[in-house]
C-alpha cells in the first residue's frame, strides 16, 4: 500500500520545467497514501484489540501472547 516517495521526485514535480498540476498530483498521492495507511493501521489495531479481548475472555494465553505481539508490531510501524 505504501509508496516510497523521494524528495528528488517531489523536487522534480515542483521544479521549473514541471507544471503545478504535476506537483499537486504528487502531493495528493502522498496525502492519500498517508491517509489510507493511517486508516488501515487503525482498523488493524481495532481488530487486534477485539481479538485480544476474546482471548482474555476464553483464557487463551497462547492467542493472547501472539495477538499482543502483533499489536506491538503494528504500533511500532
Amino acid at each position: 500500500m505504501e509508496n516510497n516517495y523521494s524528495y528528488a521526485d517531489f523536487l522534480k514535480a515542483v521544479g521549473k520545467n514541471s507544471s503545478s498540476l504535476q506537483a499537486e498530483r504528487l502531493l495528493n498521492d502522498i496525502y492519500m497514501d498517508l491517509f489510507l495507511s493511517h486508516i488501515h493501521r487503525e482498523q488493524t489495531k481495532s481488530r487486534l484489540l477485539e481479538l485480544i479481548d476474546l482471548a482474555l475472555d476464553e483464557n487463551d494465553e497462547k492467542s493472547f501472547k501472539r495477538l499482543t505481539d502483533e499489536l506491538l508490531k503494528v504500533e511500532d510501524d
